[in-house]
């Protein structure tokens, strides 16, 4: 989900180099209810791939449609194999599209810029790659249309919840299941939250996924009846809306925190085994906090130790916050 999160801001600088044109989006089935109703964009289609019965039906599909809407220019904003494999595969149904851009000097593109040396945020190679279409790539953070109907479920249920504007605080603290070492840990995040209520904060708001039920009621079974439990009580679309009128948001590297990253809200990603250099949402109003450790950015999927994590108490992460409003006090 983050790539498609941090995409929609690419999606932005596009809709506006073309004004009047006629822009379709491809993505996943998974994503596809993300852009519905979203103005930029006159059509969505998605092809299901993760089933291996269903793939060449899949391909046959993408190919036939692509080529029935006989298209001058395709942007490819993933650049991996498949894409690379389904764009050269074009010409074999009779589809030339004249121009391709990518993120990569290499075929089938013939719009890229140059190489760049690792590790670089997925963002920096886009925006790259759109510049050297002519296309200013210039928004700082994702934009997702969100309907008027989303915007009342949400006033209602913070209504519910005596959740005012600036009194309360989000914490993002589950992740993949799969990746369940970039979670800071359901004590840790208590033990914060048990701290901000001390010193003024009236509530703490939970939100997750089916992933992160059992991290969030761990956290919750912590604390008193001031912190909230949303997770598994929100859309997608409502966690942009709940983050807005925060005070500030606690994060682990989830997809959760990109979507997040739409509201202005100051937000602290806690990095573990994965580089902030290439996972920070977007947004200046986002930082990270990592320890320093010879075994940081190892992407590995399990440990012994998990010293990354343990490393990060509550309290260096209360002075990470206190760090981060003074900053953007400062700005403002």
């Amino acid at each position: 989900m983050g790539d498609v999160i941090i995409a929609s801001a690419l999606f932005e600088d596009i809709a506006r180099a073309f004004p009047g044109r006629a822009i379709h989006l491809n993505t996943s089935p998974a994503w596809q209810g993300l852009f519905a109703t979203d103005p930029r964009f006159q059509q969505v289609f998605a092809v299901e791939w993760r089933e291996r019965r269903r793939r060449i039906r899949g391909l046959l599909d993408w190919l036939w449609q692509v080529r029935a809407h006989r298209y001058d220019l395709v942007i490819d904003l993933q650049c991996n194999d498949r894409s690379r494999l389904l764009l050269g595969l074009l010409p074999l149904v009779g589809c030339w599209i004249p121009h391709r851009l990518g993120n990569r000097q290499q075929w089938p593109y013939t719009i890229a810029p140059a190489e760049f040396p690792p590790p670089v945020h997925t963002i920096t190679r886009s925006r790259a790659a759109l510049e050297a279409g002519g296309i200013p790539a210039t928004t700082p953070r994702p934009i997702l249309a969100i309907s008027q109907q989303c915007r009342e479920q949400v006033r209602a249920l913070r209504q519910q919840h005596d959740l005012y504007p600036g009194g309360y605080v989000v914490f993002l603290p589950g992740c993949n299941a799969n990746g369940y070492l970039k979670r800071w840990g359901a004590d840790r995040y208590a033990a914060l939250a048990n701290q901000l209520r001390q010193e003024g904060v009236s509530r703490i708001v939970l939100i997750g996924g089916p992933d992160e039920v059992e991290e969030c009621r761990r956290i919750a079974g912590q604390c008193g009846s001031w912190l909230v439990n949303l997770c598994g009580q929100t859309t997608i679309l409502d966690i942009p809306l709940l983050c807005e009128t925060a005070q500030f948001i606690v994060a682990n590297d989830t997809g959760t925190a990109h979507l997040a990253a739409i509201a202005p809200t100051p937000m602290l990603v806690l990095c573990g085994p994965t580089d902030p250099r290439r996972v920070k949402p977007l947004g200046d109003n986002v930082i990270t906090l990592q320890a320093d450790l010879p075994c940081i950015n190892c992407y590995r999927k399990t440990c012994s130790h998990h010293s990354c994590m343990t490393m990060l108490t509550p309290a260096l992460v209360l002075q990470a916050l206190q760090r981060l409003r003074a900053s953007l006090l400062r700005e403002s």
